[in-house]
């Protein structure tokens, strides 16, 4: 059992995955997410100051929203996030789609796939060959 403080209130909880917040503090952001998402499809140019302050929201948890790609901004937004690689814009996530695809072909080239190996057959009686006296 991992018994952890809650970051946001400071009480004691069972902590089992993600951010570490009691499950009281996880339900009130899950309801924040909620009204966020709904402002950004009611406002959709709507800049991330006026989302932050509209919604009663840290500037910094948006953006972790955003790097978590549960949130993403629209194509013609002027708010866009930076590759962590290789510095591109993009709207949502932590890396570009060319370096998602080059981490992951490194990953499955890092790790050496099984080969098929040809069964040996062995011989029958059968097919063994016989001799006469």
């Amino acid at each position: 059992m991992d018994v952890r403080t809650c970051k946001k209130c400071g009480n004691l909880f069972n902590y089992l995955s993600g951010p570490p917040l009691c499950p009281k503090c996880r339900d009130e952001m899950e309801k924040k997410f909620q009204e966020v998402k709904e402002f950004i499809r009611e406002n959709p140019n709507a800049n991330i100051n006026e989302i932050a302050k509209e919604n009663e929201v840290p500037v910094a948890q948006i953006q972790q929203w955003v790097r978590e790609e549960r949130l993403e901004f629209t194509e013609g937004s002027a708010i866009t996030l930076s590759c962590e690689s290789c510095g591109a814009s993009i709207r949502t996530g932590r890396f570009c789609e060319k370096c998602k695809g080059n981490m992951s072909n490194a990953l499955n080239s890092a790790f050496k796939k099984p080969t098929v190996e040809a069964p040996v057959k062995k011989p029958k009686d059968s097919d063994k060959m016989r001799f006469l006296k």
